[in-house]
């Protein structure tokens, strides 16, 4: 079974940042699009933001474009999700997914496209 996991998730104060870190031992994430979602309790699944393969092209929901990115290290196999100026809407769970394909685009934010998906780090974000 491949193993994917967030980390870098925790309790912050409105207007700090994070960032969340996505790893896997069992997956090349450069053959891989990779994608951040969220969950907020007792909501639906939100596309957060995803990159391509190459790391070249990359989206970001339009609701935290403008505080958001999110970048490869090629030489660790990782992903970040960069948070800047989090809001209390921001709080959930982060997850990290994988995507062997993007329908024939470079990057996708279709969830049902996902294959790998880590546990989950918790972002809580207080006023």
């Amino acid at each position: 079974q491949v193993l994917v996991v967030e980390s870098g998730g925790g309790l912050v104060q409105a207007g700090a940042s994070l960032k969340l870190s996505c790893a896997s031992s069992g997956l090349d994430f450069n053959n891989y699009v990779i994608g951040w979602f969220r969950q907020a309790p007792g909501q639906e699944r939100e596309f957060v933001g995803a990159i391509s393969k190459s790391g070249s092209n990359s989206g970001i929901s339009d609701s935290v474009e403008d505080r958001f990115s999110i970048t490869r290290d090629t030489a660790k196999n990782t992903v970040t999700l960069q948070m800047n100026n989090l809001k209390p809407e921001d709080t959930g769970v982060y997850y990290c997914a994988g995507a062997r394909s993007a329908s024939s685009r470079w990057w996708t934010s279709a969830a049902s496209a996902y294959s790998y998906w880590g546990q989950g780090t918790q972002v809580t974000v207080s006023a």
